[in-house]
């Protein structure tokens, strides 16, 4: 190889290098602040949440704020198949709400805009058209909070077009979630994956089954990355 094809090829395995690093170089943090749910909310759904938010920040400033249901209704048959996280959760509920200050893009790299959205649990459809998305069935669905005025789950045709409103696309805008078996101990918490290069925040939700009190369950939520086949 000559000096001219030496050369070359560094240039192209640090230009490889940069690529593969530069996410993970960037820095994003989780924190819980006191902020009441926004008023673009129905006030049936926003009198659900809780008053504080859950913040998060990277190296352009403010990413996000969620918040929680002050308890999010258990389903009445938790399910136990292969590849679901909380099957203790059902189709449709309500789980909390989220703000952008900025466009985002969700799991399938879909363009959010700014604004307020709900978010609603769904299990990923068991069908050829979903394989190797993710390994786990378990998302989150956007919402345009001005569309969901309602408490009560929604199923899933119902749900799927509010979520293609979000996404003004011909697909939900769904985020992806993710057992919590690696959550820092200190919630919430955010981590990265280098596996799949993705940010993931760790917390803690209020589920309430019926007629129970409610009990903490943690929840990874992917806030930043996206599948590979999106």
């Amino acid at each position: 190889m000559n000096g001219l094809h030496r050369k070359f090829a560094s240039l192209l395995f640090f230009a490889a290098l940069f690529a593969a690093t530069s996410t993970h170089a960037q820095t994003y943090k989780v924190e819980t602040t006191n902020a009441p749910a926004p008023q673009e909310l129905a006030a049936a759904v926003r009198d659900t949440f809780s008053s504080s938010a859950l913040r998060v920040s990277g190296p352009q400033g403010t990413v996000c704020e969620i918040w929680l249901r002050k308890a999010v209704p258990a389903s009445a048959t938790p399910s136990g198949e292969l590849g679901v996280a909380y099957g203790q959760l059902s189709d449709g509920t309500l789980v909390g709400a989220i703000r952008f200050p900025a466009a985002a893009k969700d799991y399938r790299q879909q363009q959010i805009k700014p604004g307020v959205y709900t978010l609603r649990y769904a299990l990923q459809p068991v069908d050829g058209n979903h394989q190797g998305v993710s390994p786990y069935r378990d998302y989150l669905l956007l919402a345009p909070a001005a569309a969901d005025t309602s408490i009560a789950p929604l199923n899933d045709k119902d749900l799927y077009a509010l979520s293609r409103r979000a996404s003004g696309t011909g697909h939900p805008s769904v985020w992806s979630l993710v057992a919590a078996d690696a959550a820092p101990p200190a919630l919430p918490g955010i981590a990265h994956r280098d596996d799949d290069d993705l940010w993931v925040i760790y917390f803690q939700a209020q589920v309430q089954p019926g007629g129970g009190a409610p009990s903490p369950v943690k929840m990874g939520l992917v806030i930043v990355g996206h599948t590979p086949e999106a």
